[in-house]
């Protein structure tokens, strides 16, 4: 029960550092390839000396037998990133997690076609009444072209998201941690090229300002939380850790309304509630006693 306790709380923790990273986002003169590889590079530093500090071992066969899937969750991932940095240039940093948060709906639409799994009528109502919440927020945009070009970004990183998601599905032989290191590693290799044939490398423009924000976003944004989320994932069942990811988005729009004073009008709001819980509804089990 202690363990079970502790891992809730890193998972908490980790969920709401997630719901923060607009912000720091926000402060780094860099285009969004260019901060999907810093990201992506502070990251597999941190994870890497963890798991050598930790001595947990990569077995180089199972990333042989992976190697394919691997390298193309690690592009996913990648460009996940990039659009919804983009998200967060174009509109609110609540419409962009929210629009990013239909992922989920998108890996229960996916997968009965991919998997041959089901439909339960509980599914078919929640991917229904999630993508009512999604026409409410993309019908109500307030800033006209530039919002849905921000909702049009913050979908696109949901469907690479879902791809991670969907793609991890058939890595079997290598844990959550190790996986995401060599995710980043791969993202690494395929942002390299990108950021060379487009902005280039700007770092010897980045303010002290823009340095730290880095910083934040490599090294605990993405390196900590998530030696802190797959610590804590291993611990907890399914159920409980469907229900503190929801800690992200739901601190994300907080972010959005009160630290960055960006306005949410009614339906945006009720939008924004149909997404987040029917998504969570259809990850929750029936049974009472389960």
């Amino acid at each position: 029960m202690k363990k079970e306790n502790t891992a809730k709380i890193l998972m908490a923790v980790a969920m709401f550092v997630f719901g923060t990273l607009a912000p720091f986002v926000r402060n780094i003169e860099v285009g969004s390839g260019e901060l999907a590889l810093y990201r992506a590079v502070l990251a597999a530093v941190l994870v890497g000396g963890f798991l050598l500090i930790t001595k947990q071992r990569l077995s180089l066969l199972s990333i042989k037998k992976e190697f394919l899937l691997l390298l193309l969750s690690g592009v996913a991932m990648g460009i996940n990133w990039i659009l919804l940095f983009e998200a967060y240039k174009y509109t609110t940093v609540s419409v962009a997690t929210l629009s990013y948060y239909f992922a989920p709906v998108i890996v229960m639409a996916v997968c009965p076609i991919i998997f041959k799994e089901k439909l339960t009528a509980k599914q078919i109502v929640c991917f229904v009444m999630a993508t009512v919440g999604l026409v409410l927020i993309t019908g109500t945009a307030g800033g006209g072209s530039s919002d849905l070009l921000g909702i049009f970004f913050g979908l696109g990183a949901a469907m690479f998201y879902a791809t991670v998601m969907l793609l991890n599905k058939f890595i079997k032989g290598i844990a959550g941690l190790h996986r995401t290191f060599i995710q980043f590693l791969a993202a690494v290799i395929v942002l390299v090229p990108y950021v060379l044939l487009t902005s280039g490398f700007t770092l010897g423009s980045l303010s002290g300002i823009g340095w730290t924000n880095l910083l934040i976003v490599g090294l605990v944004h993405t390196g900590v939380t998530y030696c802190m989320y797959f610590s804590s994932l291993k611990e907890l069942p399914g159920q409980k850790v469907a229900i503190l990811s929801y800690i992200d988005p739901l601190v994300a729009v907080f972010v959005s309304v009160i630290w960055l004073s960006e306005a949410m009008t009614l339906p945006q709001i009720i939008g924004g509630v149909l997404i987040l819980g029917f998504t969570l509804i259809s990850e929750l089990p029936l049974d009472k006693k389960k």
